[in-house]
């Protein structure tokens, strides 16, 4: 199955490695769409590499096709891991200013979509997020729970990113059935 994974600015980021390696494990081509935010936690020739495939940023590079709108067709499921809050909101409220943002909204309505939330327990619990998550489930879109454990921030609560072993289960699942 082709798999388009969002990775976001958070500091769990890093673990998109394991997660597009065991995809790929499982059988699956997987190309991958970096923030500019998620650059900051990991590079994309890291992600490249893995994924074996160029990693998606810019879509003001003149390229001969709208690409943005071509890894849409192309993707029969879009997974974003870790998903920050922020874009959470832009997906909840159609708000396309950048690659990943607007991949999302030229998704076709039969491509799979899995999000993976990641953050702060204060973050992920303020009632703007839990609105937004609310709306992404109502448009269909699979909300993942977060774990309970010691945060990047030095807190024990909610809001930390499923590990990639759980996340690749979660998806399979998801998909094949």
């Amino acid at each position: 199955m082709n798999i388009l994974i969002g990775i976001t600015g958070g500091i769990s980021a890093y673990k998109s490695c394991d997660l597009i390696l065991g995809l790929q494990k499982t059988g699956h081509e997987v190309r991958v769409i970096m923030t500019d935010n998620a650059k900051e936690f990991i590079t994309p020739m890291t992600i490249a590499t893995l994924s074996k495939n160029p990693v998606m940023n810019d879509m003001w590079v003149e390229r001969k096709d709208v690409e943005h709108i071509e890894v849409a067709k192309w993707s029969e499921a879009f997974v974003v891991y870790p998903a920050t809050v922020n874009i959470i909101a832009k997906f909840a409220n159609g708000i396309a200013d950048d690659t990943l943002s607007t991949v999302y909204l030229a998704l076709p309505c039969e491509v799979k979509k899995i999000v993976f939330p990641a953050a702060n327990t204060n973050m992920f619990r303020h009632h703007a997020v839990q609105r937004n998550l609310r709306i992404l489930e109502v448009d269909g879109v699979t909300i993942t729970k977060t774990r309970t454990t010691t945060l990047a921030c030095g807190d024990l609560g909610e809001g930390g990113l499923l590990k990639p072993r759980e996340a690749v289960d979660l998806i399979n699942g998801i998909i094949n059935c």
